[in-house]
């Protein structure tokens, strides 16, 4: 079977699981959904694919719409939250090197065969709270299992994206819907903001940032937001195709040896991510405390999901859109940019001393 025929195979059956996510009332059933049946279908042996060029849009999309809450009135409020933000960035440090500390203190006697500095560094960038394409790739550098680290971040990734958003609905906390955006759809304005937002994303590219099409549309829709240029919308159907997307791309890499890739690893990773959820509760409900905000927005803005998917739950909820995206994104940067050198000065350095 050709690569464009399982993409549409793929995709008509993502849409029919959201359909019928919609009718159930499921949340977030665009996402969800295909997110779902694509990952039980890939798992089964089908053969699901998800093509780049639709994950980009899926993202791009993403990224301009939610970059219009950034209104000059909200962008103020983030900004007198930078303590919150600098909190919640040592925060997900912190928690990602103790979730480390405990797979590295779990594995390590059921491992003998992996050397200890690369079950340390294995274990090391497994627990780090970051994208996982980003964390993979840092890992490789330091020679440590990437099967391992990429295991352990989708499958903590589809944990936090399936059940934070069945949680909220069973416990019936939802927003307030006083997170303004534009939500007229002009197409002049559109497509305006689709050139300037697809600028931002070549630029990202460019300069070869992590998450380019996201971060790139996300950064430009902002800049026009906080100049105060009201240009469109994004229209509700390319919002649900992105989520569709996203929960394809998600969905396809859980193959059919997943399952069978060290399943004790799995295991503790899957007990782990439940755990991260737990503290991180914990810690939104302080930060919550602390600022007068809703706790079920501070839940999604420190939670050890990625931004796409909890922005995309802030967003389909209405749970303060600009303080989960501008908390997502500020973690990200600071883990990709930290993550490494603190690794080298925590375990590198240690160990050439020895």
């Amino acid at each position: 079977m050709n690569f464009a025929l399982r993409v549409l195979l793929t995709g008509a059956g993502a849409w029919a699981a959201a359909q019928l996510c919609l009718w159930w009332h499921t949340p977030l059933p665009w996402m969800l959904g295909p997110l779902i049946a694509t990952s039980l279908a890939s798992m089964g042996g089908a053969p699901t694919a998800s093509w780049g060029v639709a994950r980009n849009a899926a993202q791009w999309t993403i990224g301009a719409a939610l970059g219009l809450y950034f209104t000059p009135a909200v962008t103020a409020l983030v900004a007198s939250m930078w303590w919150v933000i600098l909190l919640g960035i040592v925060w997900a440090l912190w928690l990602g090197w103790l979730f480390s500390v405990w797979l590295y203190r779990v594995h390590a006697p059921r491992m003998p065969e992996v050397p200890a500095q690369q079950l340390r560094a294995t274990c090391y960038f497994a627990g780090a709270i970051g994208a996982a394409s980003e964390m993979t790739l840092l890992s490789e550098r330091e020679n440590a299992r990437t099967e391992l680290v990429a295991s352990s971040h989708s499958l903590r990734l589809v944990i936090v994206t399936v059940l934070i958003p069945f949680a909220l609905q069973w416990t019936g906390l939802h927003g307030s819907g006083e997170w303004g955006a534009v939500r007229v759809v002009h197409a002049p304005g559109l497509a305006l903001l689709v050139l300037c937002t697809g600028l931002g994303a070549w630029l990202m590219l460019r300069l070869k940032r992590a998450n380019p099409w996201f971060l790139g549309a996300l950064l430009a829709s902002m800049g026009l937001a906080m100049s105060g240029l009201d240009l469109s919308a994004v229209p509700q159907w390319m919002m649900n195709a992105a989520q569709m997307l996203i929960g394809v791309s998600l969905g396809v890499r859980f193959r059919r040896d997943f399952l069978r890739t060290a399943p004790l690893w799995l295991g503790t990773v899957a007990l782990g991510s439940l755990g991260l959820m737990a503290l991180c509760a914990v810690f939104a409900a302080a930060v919550a405390w602390a600022t007068g905000l809703p706790w079920v927005t501070m839940v999604l803005a420190t939670a050890p999901g990625g931004i796409a998917e909890m922005a995309i739950t802030a967003k389909v909820l209405q749970l303060g859109v600009p303080v989960v995206t501008a908390l997502q994104v500020c973690r990200l940067m600071a883990v990709l940019l930290v993550v490494e050198p603190l690794y080298r000065r925590l375990y590198k350095s240690a160990g050439q001393a020895a």
